[in-house]
Formats: structure tokens, C-alpha cells, sequence
């Protein structure tokens, strides 16, 4: 999906009955879309060296968020940190990093 795309993706998954969309843009990031409110969400630029295990990553990652009673942007800012770090290594379960390398990630 690209980023120019994602506001009709939105419109029709909204069509469709979804209340909340999150697309996951790869390289440019995410796309969210709710409730009347609609924004991209910047991806961090990294080299990468694999992406097996981002959109897992930046799903797990976005899913602890929102139960830690983040926003969706902030969810979707602390995912893209998530996923930044992961493709910065090789591997699936391997290049998935924990909970204080994101945090770090993001003060750096």
C-alpha cells in the first residue's frame, strides 16, 4: 500500500465497519484512520538489513500499546520505533527488541 492510496483503503474498510484502521506502510511508515480523524504516521529512517519480522513486530508493538492505554498515534509512534529496530537485524524472533531497547530508541 502506498501512503497516496491509503486514505480510500481507509474510507472503504470504514464502508466495510471497521471502526478503527491502522495500514501499515512499510517504509513510509503507517496510516491511521478514525472516528472522523485521519493521518499518517512517519516511519524512522534506519538501513535495513532484513524486514522478516517488522509487520509482526510493529503489531505486537502497537497491540501493547493500546492496552498500556496509549492513543493510536502514540501506539503507532512507539510500533514504527518497534519495527525501525527490527529491521535493523537479521532474523524473525531475533531481530525483535525489547521493550527498554525501544524506549531508548526513542530519546535517541
Amino acid at each position: 500500500v502506498a501512503l497516496a492510496d491509503a486514505p480510500s483503503i481507509a474510507a472503504r474498510l470504514h464502508e466495510l465497519g471497521a471502526r478503527r484502521v491502522a495500514l501499515k506502510l512499510g517504509d513510509q511508515g503507517c496510516y491511521l484512520s478514525q472516528a472522523g480523524e485521519a493521518y499518517p504516521v512517519a516511519a524512522i529512517p534506519v538501513a535495513c538489513v532484513d524486514s522478516t519480522a517488522a509487520g509482526d513486530t510493529f503489531n505486537a508493538a502497537f497491540a501493547v500499546a493500546l492496552s498500556e492505554g496509549m492513543g493510536a498515534g502514540l501506539a503507532a509512534a512507539f510500533a514504527n520505533r518497534a519495527a525501525a529496530l527490527s529491521v535493523t537485524r537479521l532474523g524473525a524472533q531475533s531481530s525483535a527488541p525489547s521493550r527498554a531497547e525501544v524506549d531508548a530508541f526513542a530519546v535517541s
